[in-house]
């Protein structure tokens, strides 16, 4: 005659019976998208799940039935992890889908992507003007000593640009310096190469200047050095009247006056015809119909000496820029800061310029 099951054995069977059921549902489980994977864990491994529940049940059984209900139910979470695991790898896939992807008619989902910086486009545009007339690019450290800086230059040691107020001196050795100008890389360039030199020098500089809308403590430079025999200053207005008219207009013109430069003799700034009046006079030129856009001059030949340039032999001129000062003509930005401030508002009004 067989023995009637107590209630602790019907208890043992029943979850027996549970758990291999759950192991096949999990085994034959395949999400069709994020949120019904999400149910399938919250249903299994979440705190009020069906494996929670049944470890709450597993305790009211024997010492001898947990060991082979214990066994079965670890079985069963592990799988369920797994599988959770797996899904999951496939649904968010490298191309950062979280779909499956069966259905090669479904849209692309397409990320929000950004957009060149402004000062980057005009950048490139310089770049890509003088590579035309055979300028190659050169760039340098951000980090120089006095002498690249400076003295190479044919600053004398009184000179107000030494000054605490002008530059970023490192405070553990004052010969050491954040670049004022990317004058320093022509200096390099000149200890380094061989007559005939024709670079453009593309860097941030930094100047120990109050940040306000029109002035910032870091700022951008394209300086240009042209060395070889017979350089004149002819040639040097030539190249900047081809530059402008390529950057802003065919009919832009250009004037040059005279002015001082340490590492220049003789030096000048140039002004071109204000492309927002067309010379006739505004608010942005301040009525004058000019507007001025960068310094120039002819190498001293002390500058050429200190490289190790026989000034006797060689002549060149030289120019410099602020990429700042360009964009401001081209997309009249009125103020510095916000190039500084990657305001996503601010520079998708560029994503046409491109």
């Amino acid at each position: 005659m067989e023995h009637p099951l107590t209630g602790s054995e019907i208890r043992f069977n029943t979850m027996r019976e549970k758990i291999s059921l759950l192991l096949e549902e999990v085994r034959t489980f395949a999400a069709a998208n994020a949120e019904n994977l999400e149910q399938f864990r919250i249903r299994f491994l979440g705190r009020k799940g069906l494996l929670q529940d049944m470890f709450d049940e597993f305790k009211t059984l024997s010492v001898e039935q947990k060991r082979d209900v214990g066994q079965l139910l670890n079985e069963l979470k592990n799988a369920a992890q797994d599988k959770v695991n797996t899904l999951m790898e496939t649904l968010y896939s490298s191309n950062g889908s979280s779909e499956v992807e069966t259905d090669l008619t479904m849209p692309v989902n397409f990320r929000e992507t950004g957009t060149r910086h402004p000062l980057n486009i005009v950048r490139n545009e310089i770049i890509r003007i003088f590579r035309r007339l055979g300028f190659t690019v050169s760039e340098g450290p951000e980090i120089e000593d006095d002498w690249h800086n400076f003295s190479a230059l044919n600053f004398p040691p009184e000179h107000p640009a030494r000054d605490m107020q002008d530059t970023f001196f490192i405070e553990q050795d004052p010969d050491i310096a954040l670049r004022t100008h990317t004058s320093s890389v022509q200096i390099r360039t000149m200890e380094t190469t061989k007559p005939p030199i024709r670079s453009i020098f593309p860097g941030r500089v930094y100047r120990n200047e109050a940040i306000s809308a029109r002035a910032h403590c870091f700022f951008h430079q394209v300086e240009g050095l042209y060395i070889d025999k017979n350089v004149s200053f002819a040639d040097l207005k030539q190249t900047l009247l081809y530059f402008a008219r390529e950057m802003f207009a065919a009919d832009t013109q250009i004037r040059l006056r005279p002015s001082y430069f340490p590492f220049t003799e003789p030096s000048a700034e140039m002004d071109i015809s204000c492309n927002l009046c067309g010379g006739k006079g505004c608010g942005f030129c301040k009525y004058t119909g000019w507007v001025e856009i960068l310094g120039c001059g002819m190498v001293d030949p002390n500058v050429l000496e200190n490289c190790g340039i026989d000034s006797k032999v060689y002549t060149g001129y030289a120019f410099g820029m602020g990429i700042e000062r360009i964009t401001n003509l081209k997309y009249q930005v009125k103020d510095l800061r916000m190039f500084s401030e990657n305001d996503l508002r601010f520079l998708r009004q560029f994503e046409s310029s491109f």
